[in-house]
């Protein structure tokens, strides 16, 4: 969360110690017990006895303990030490009146102490407490909090608590939590982190609502499995629909990682039906070159994330993909081989609309290049199409190539020529179409460029100019008989701009002469190596028609592109500005977003995104302190076409030295049809214990662009 002001929380319990110097230097066995006294008078025999007084300082390897004055009990061989008496180590700090000392067990009791860990905030006080050497602490009737000395805004109390600070876990027996006095969770017994480490328990409970489903409670188990595997169970009642329960596995071995997950909810009320999701992501190196990955996503049906999801860019998605794959690199080859599959999850999409299977495709790809300079290489593609509805069948396609690139420090020229055969093998074709159409085609470009540079006045800046040409000859074949598979014509851009294919795919070949011609200009801080400005603009010329043409589209006449232009500025330290523009005789596209940042906690986000015919949407999103410890979040994302909000939050967040509170009210639609949904959020964080309420800070990081929720 953020704040106005940064603040300082932790307050030493006590002092460290100052001890004799010639006891810190002097190198000791670590089970040796050193002891410096003021006075000390002994009666020596079968039982001897010792009287310790004028301070008393023991060390044993990295702990510490002190005391006004001490007596040595010779039945329980431990040191009684009395007044002021104080305990150090590098995870803990005791101060009490009085305590005992087991020299032989390593153990430590002090009675009424004061207590706090490490370098964090945690503290605490108890009646009785208990160290062994080990770094275990057991509390008798304990009050635990991590806010600073003199505020108990939120605190522990138990009968009894055990910290392990070496393990980073604490447990509780008879435990109430009290916010400003006010007692809001009891538990007979609780078990949770005072540290980083992991370990299995009930997380905090979540609690929101929505108009769509309901109120919420969301109540995870987490599992610790072991080091590199753990689970996290999830019921979620939701008031309207009924009782889901979400599960997620995570496995991280020396070569493979992944995650699997699901959730099922075996009635919803409101549509009467059971309802599930499942992911599984899996990849594996196998340290040759041979990689796997398992992407495999699947819903119960096609409102299972309108209405269960939680966002519009979830809800929105449209296809699941469902994939197997091995791939291959090396220095030079590389082979890709993968069977692959859609779930479609949007009705409105026909079944001679949806994204064919890919059962199997194998992709292959070679570039090697000679003593002479002269590169040469080939891209290979076999892959079977396959869906219940429509042209499907095999493709194989091969493009040799040959590049002799020249280039010398400011200059390249690259004049390469490829070509393309493509053979198809197919099934469902009309009477009379052609079962085995195949397609050969020579591609001849020529690529070259420059790259200048100056020395601003400014000594550390220096300035580039890259103009770049690109020159591409693919002559007319007739390939409307070939049927289209996974080919699209993409929309212009700065990427696409020096791409010699206009198709993505190879399905169509776009027959071209054209010469395009961009120009870069950047500005870079010698010191640091960082793009303060970067300026790009293009366009291509084209010299005849483009015939070649997907189904239901027009030959393209037009004897130039749209212009495109890309605009970056990183001058001032606190603004980042980027702008994307494409216009021909009129704004095809535009894209803008400035960021001010002034400081960590003021964060300002204005974005605007126009495509002709398509949206025009304004974005505002901020982070900033309106007073000392309040700070004002907030989104309004509004489309100018439809004259809607999409989505609009408002927030306040609070935070003192050990807590936090945040308080969100959201609305936005919620379907692909404009339905509308409502959500309120409220959030309890406590400092270095947990967070009660409604998961907001998930909401603000996803929605503000550097907003970070951390508490400091």
């Amino acid at each position: 969360m953020s704040a106005a002001e940064p603040q300082s929380c932790h307050t030493p319990l006590i002092e460290p110690f100052t001890a004799d110097p010639f006891l810190q230097s002097t190198p000791v066995d670590p089970g040796t017990i050193l002891l410096e006294a003021g006075r000390i008078e002994a009666q020596l025999g079968e039982l001897p006895t010792a009287a310790i007084s004028d301070g008393v300082m023991l060390r044993r390897d990295d702990k510490l303990a002190g005391a006004n004055s001490a007596w040595y009990d010779p039945q329980s061989k431990a040191l009684h030490l009395e007044g002021d008496v104080r305990y150090e180590d590098p995870a803990t700090q005791i101060l009490s009146q009085s305590a005992e000392f087991g020299y032989v067990s390593g153990r430590i009791r002090f009675e009424g102490a004061e207590f706090s860990l490490g370098g964090s905030n945690s503290r605490g006080a108890a009646e009785a407490l208990e160290i062994n050497q080990t770094g275990k602490l057991t509390l008798e009737g304990v009050r635990y909090t991590t806010c600073p000395p003199g505020s108990e805004d939120w605190l522990m109390q138990g009968s009894s608590i055990e910290l392990d600070t070496r393990r980073g876990v604490g447990t509780a027996k008879g435990m109430k939590l009290k916010f400003k006095g006010v007692p809001i969770l009891y538990a007979p017994y609780l078990s949770f982190p005072i540290g980083d480490a992991r370990k299995s328990g009930v997380l905090t409970p979540e609690i929101g609502s929505s108009g769509r489903s309901g109120n919420e409670l969301r109540v995870p188990y987490y599992w610790n499995i072991a080091p590199n595997y753990d689970a996290t169970i999830t019921p979620r009642l939701l008031t309207s629909r009924g009782l889901q329960l979400a599960t997620e596995f995570r496995y991280l071995t020396t070569n493979s990682e992944g995650v699997v997950a699901g959730d099922y909810l075996p009635d919803d009320d409101i549509v009467n039906a059971a309802r599930h999701q499942f992911r599984f992501e899996h990849q594996t190196l196998f340290g040759n070159g041979w990689r796997n990955q398992i992407n495999l996503r699947e819903v119960s049906d096609s409102q299972y994330y309108e209405d269960l999801g939680g966002s519009l860019s979830v809800s929105s998605i449209t296809h699941l993909n469902r994939s197997l794959r091995f791939d291959y690199y090396s220095r030079n080859f590389s082979v890709l081989g993968q069977v692959q599959d859609y779930q479609t999850i949007d009705d409105a999409i026909l079944p001679n609309q949806e994204p064919y299977q890919r059962l199997p495709q194998i992709v292959a790809s070679g570039n090697w290049q000679t003593r002479f300079g002269l590169r040469f290489g080939i891209d290979s593609e076999i892959v079977n199409f396959d869906r219940d509805v429509g042209v499907t069948g095999w493709r194989f396609n091969a493009a040799p190539k040959i590049e002799l690139p020249f280039s010398r420090p400011g200059w390249f020229v690259t004049p390469a020529v490829q070509y393309s055969y493509t053979d198809y093998k197919l099934d469902g074709t009309l009477p009379g179409e052609d079962a085995d159409p195949t397609r050969s085609v020579a591609i001849s470009s020529l690529d070259t460029g420059l790259i200048l540079e100056r020395t601003m006045k400014t000594s550390n800046l220096i300035q580039t100019i890259e103009p770049r040409l690109l020159y591409v000859n693919i002559p007319f074949r007739d390939q409307d008989g070939l049927p289209v598979f996974d080919t699209i014509s993409p929309d212009i851009n700065l990427v696409q701009l020096y791409r010699k294919n206009r198709f993505l795919g190879v399905d169509r070949i776009g027959d071209t002469k054209q010469l395009s011609a961009g120009i870069t200009s950047r500005i870079l801080d010698v010191d640091t190596g960082r793009e303060l400005v970067t300026a790009t603009i293009g366009q291509t010329r084209y010299y005849g028609d483009r015939r070649v043409t997907l189904p239901g589209a027009s030959a393209a006449t037009s004897d130039t592109s749209d212009y495109i232009a890309q605009l970056r500025f990183l001058l001032f330290e606190n603004v980042n500005f980027d702008l994307g523009h494409q216009w021909g005789s009129d704004t095809t596209k535009s894209e803008a977003r400035m960021q001010w940042q002034p400081a960590s906690n003021k964060i300002v986000n204005l974005a605007y995104r126009f495509r002709r015919d398509s949206l025009e949407q304004g974005d505002l999103s901020w982070s900033w302190p309106i007073a000392k410890r309040w700070n004002f979040v907030g989104r309004y994302n509004y489309s100018i076409r439809d004259q809607e909000v999409l989505e609009q939050f408002f927030g306040l967040e609070y935070e003192s030295c050990c807590w936090g509170l945040r308080l969100v009210s959201r609305r936005h639609i919620s379907t692909r049809d404009g339905t509308r949904d409502s959500s309120f959020g409220l959030q309890l964080v406590l400092k270095g214990m947990t967070s009660v309420g409604t998961a907001a800070d998930k909401l603000l990081e996803r929605g503000i662009l550097g907003y970070s929720a951390d508490l400091r």
